[in-house]
């Protein structure tokens, strides 16, 4: 008799074990996070996007100039587990881009991806800027859709660099791009081999807010257009991004104040970000940062934070961590 209880209560107490196990497990699990950075090595200027029931992220490779010449992405489920694509657009396809590519905006239409980025840290006279590449899936390999730049030539005082390629509701395709402190947008073709003209007959319009840099990104919600830009320096530690809400995508832009920041008890150089609203309805941010002790102007590592809106719409500054976020389902 004795024996039976012993047994009992070493089976009980095995049984309560394995729930006590199972539990810590689940609860590990569920708060496993993303941790920043989100994947090894130097990549900056991050566009996020949702394809084909993924998260993807499609970088710049943060190296010399005359080594940043080709492009990786990553691809994730869940935004906690990133898988890399490597190479899926190098100069070897595109002929006339002969050093640093860089900053990509990549869009989905008709089967079809395109991917936009610039080119050779073009100057007046030079053969560079933005051009085009497209692929079957989201991953490439990308081919040259043009065999030259899109936009070649500097217009309004904006450098042809940083591309975002912004989508209306009623289907128009729109790019905002441009450093040296100029920002420009012109409209698209549909198949994306040009430009059209405005209404006025006239390609390119300057939208340029009070403080703008570099890194232009435009979201629309609740019928008001959110223009972000970077700031300051990007190798310097003040990088940073600002915004401001407009009812129209052409302006007036005034700027509000800064959502993404350098915290000096993580990172510097917190800047050109995209944004992501997942399929469970939250906002990340999608940065690039420099590690604390870092110095060297490509040491730079792409980061994800949560992003939330006030109740008046206007955007809470973002809270650099090094957890980063916990897993959102892409399912």
């Amino acid at each position: 008799m004795k024996r039976i209880l012993l047994f009992t209560k070493l089976a009980l107490l095995i049984c309560c074990a394995a729930a006590l196990a199972a539990q810590t497990a689940f609860a590990a699990e569920s708060a496993k996070t993303s941790g920043n950075p989100l994947f090894p090595g130097w990549y900056a200027d991050p566009e996020v996007a949702f394809f084909e029931g993924k998260y993807w992220i499609f970088p710049t490779s943060s190296l010399n100039f005359d080594d940043q010449t080709f492009f990786d992405c990553f691809s994730s489920e869940d935004l906690v587990t990133w898988e890399k694509h490597e190479r899926i657009l190098t100069n070897e396809n595109v002929k006339w881009a002969k050093r640093a590519m860089w900053a990509p905006s990549v869009v989905e239409k008709d089967g079809k991806y395109y991917f936009f980025f610039g080119a050779n840290d073009v100057h007046e006279g030079e053969i560079g800027g933005i051009g085009v590449a497209v692929a079957d899936k989201p991953e490439g390999p990308y081919v040259d859709l043009l065999g030259k730049p899109l936009i070649n030539e500097i217009v309004n005082g904006a450098q042809p660099i940083d591309q975002f390629v912004f989508r209306d509701d009623d289907g128009t395709y729109y790019m905002i791009y441009g450093g040296w402190r100029h920002c420009n947008v012109v409209k698209l073709k549909d198949d994306f081999t040009g430009l059209l003209p405005f209404e006025d007959g006239e390609y390119y319009r300057e939208i340029t807010p009070k403080g703008y840099v570099e890194g232009p990104f435009v979201l629309k919600k609740d019928g008001k257009y959110y223009f972000m830009w970077s700031e300051g320096g990007w190798t310097g530690p003040n990088y940073c991004v600002a915004y401001a809400i407009s009812d129209s995508l052409f302006g007036p832009h005034e700027r509000i104040g800064k959502i993404i920041e350098a915290d000096p008890k993580v990172a510097f150089g917190a800047g050109h970000h995209s944004v992501l609203h997942s399929p469970s309805g939250k906002w990340y941010a999608i940065y690039h940062r420099r590690p604390l002790g870092e110095r060297a102007g490509n040491s730079r590592a792409t980061c994800i934070e949560h992003m939330e809106f006030d109740e008046n719409g206007f955007i809470k500054p973002v809270k650099l961590t090094f957890e980063g976020v916990e897993a959102d389902p892409a399912k």
